[in-house]
């Protein structure tokens, strides 16, 4: 399949996420998913069984070490990207900026109106506007290959 079908094929399958209910730790579309079970939940569709086990992990989850346990884990997985943003973009989120990366969402559109899709706790699975305070957060992006 060549890179813009794929991208197109990710970004459709995270948006038969929508509505799914937060749940921490979870990953099952329509029953619940947190923003890591999303990105892993999209993978499963797309390219079958996860690329490796992921034991029990808190909310604060690298926060007391200070470990970019995210990031690391992506990059053994998929590959960093630096071009221009793109659909399907699995973008990785600072919420602090002395803290971990440690929110994912997927983007769905690209251009002067960016959004993306991401599980946010509270509201379940939803497609956000990629506002600025949004856009400063991103500290690195991904793409499934």
């Amino acid at each position: 399949m060549a890179e813009p079908e794929r991208r197109a094929a990710l970004v459709a399958e995270a948006r038969c996420w929508l509505g799914t209910p937060y749940c921490h730790q979870a990953s099952a579309r329509g029953a619940g998913c947190d923003c890591l079970g999303l990105v892993r939940g999209v993978w499963r569709a797309l390219k079958g069984d996860e690329p490796e086990h992921l034991p029990p992990y808190s909310a604060d989850w690298g926060e007391s070490g200070g470990d970019e346990v995210l990031w690391q884990g992506l990059a053994r997985h998929l590959r960093r990207v630096q071009s221009p943003l793109l659909p399907g973009d699995i973008l990785l989120f600072r919420m602090r900026s002395r803290g971990v990366a440690k929110h994912l969402g997927i983007l769905s559109l690209a251009g002067s109106a960016p959004r993306f899709i991401h599980a946010y706790c509270g509201h379940g699975v939803v497609e956000s506007p990629l506002s600025r305070p949004w856009a400063r957060r991103i500290a690195a992006r991904f793409e499934m290959t």
